[in-house]
């Protein structure tokens, strides 16, 4: 996800008194990456770019440049990203992952998150953390918050697997998502909440020609 994470309030941001227009997660997981590195030595690699175009000028003006390098080892996958600013002026954004999480009985689950509290995306407002969650909802969309610490582990006792999400310091929330009846679950990182182009919350600024360097793991241990 970049460069924002969930949705805008009518799709809309104001950046230097201009209204720009942004779907919820924003383009870069609607568009072509090129791929520019792949190796097989210690372990399978694949890297990935995303660069600025005229169009993507229109909904955010800035010049960038992503490099994302996936590296699978074992049952352990690692995700380097890059995020290159080529404006000539300070880039706001923020990034995430959406990955999808296969699972057949939602009730055997059983999660360690390093958090107390999560803000509720349908409910609205903050709620506190059990260490459970109300599988009998048609949705849950919650965003935690205050994270104590950088990673998070679900154990599938029906799968019988143990995966583990870890991410960097510039990730600030964790969201689960999930809907009823459906075989998934989706456990993301996010560097700011909804909303961060308007509020400023959480929103990481680059300074012109710097990159920022971030990664998520995930492992997956078998029980």
């Amino acid at each position: 996800m970049f460069p924002i994470c969930g949705n805008l309030p009518d799709n809309q941001y104001i950046l230097n008194g201009q209204t720009y227009t942004l779907k919820q997660h924003g383009f870069a997981r609607n568009l072509p990456w090129q791929v520019t590195q792949q190796a097989v030595t210690e372990a399978a690699s694949l890297t990935l770019e995303l660069t600025s175009t005229e169009v993507t000028r229109t909904q955010y003006p800035f010049d960038f440049k992503l490099a994302f390098t996936f590296e699978l080892q074992g049952h352990r996958l690692v995700l380097r990203q890059q995020f290159t600013n080529l404006s000539a002026q300070p880039m706001p954004f923020s990034t995430g992952l959406h990955p999808y999480f296969l699972v057949s009985d939602k009730t055997q689950l059983e999660f360690e998150i390093p958090s107390s509290e999560f803000r509720n995306h349908i409910a609205g407002g903050v709620e506190s953390f059990s260490g459970h969650f109300d599988f009998s909802q048609p949705e849950i969309d919650l965003a935690f918050q205050n994270l104590t610490a950088q990673s998070a582990t679900v154990t599938d006792h029906h799968l019988k697997r143990r995966l583990t999400l870890s991410w960097s310091a510039d990730y600030t929330k964790l969201v689960f998502w999930t809907v009823q009846g459906k075989d998934y679950y989706c456990l993301e990182p996010w560097t700011a909440p909804r909303n961060a182009l308007n509020s400023g919350e959480n929103l990481l600024v680059l300074d012109p020609q710097q990159t920022l360097e971030t990664t998520v793991q995930m492992a997956v241990d078998c029980l």
